[in-house]
């Protein structure tokens, strides 16, 4: 498997680990290192972003995370990154929502895994 495909992998076990709403399996793709650009919060820790992630779930209910039109910008052997547009759809207060906007992914090779260092999100 080259590269290319084993963080193309890693990126599609991101989103389906987003999607089970249990930070512990989206921990499970993090470096320990990671820091999260949100658009309202830069979150430094493993424990500042569960706290994140966490509450996003208890805001927008059965939400389902996407990636779209994921172009790979650079990648070598070591590293990776990504941009992509995310959608998003789910319940708040029982209504209906759905959004989109910008996302940059950055994946380093941690020994023979790909885990992904940062993430940066803004809406549209």
């Amino acid at each position: 498997m080259t590269h290319r495909h084993e963080v193309e992998a890693a990126l599609k076990c991101y989103i389906k680990a987003t999607n089970t709403h249990d930070f512990s399996e989206v921990e499970k793709l993090l470096h320990k290192d990671a820091v999260y650009w949100f658009s309202d919060r830069t979150c430094k820790s493993l424990e500042e972003i569960r706290a994140y992630f966490e509450h996003a779930w208890d805001v927008v209910r059965e939400e389902v995370y996407s990636a779209h039109d994921v172009q790979w910008m650079a990648l070598d052997e070591r590293a990776a990154t990504c941009i992509y547009t995310y959608r998003y759809e789910g319940i708040v207060n029982g209504a209906k929502v759905s959004g989109t906007g910008r996302a940059t992914n950055v994946f380093v090779r941690q020994e023979e895994d790909w885990r992904l260092i940062h993430e940066h999100l803004s809406a549209l």
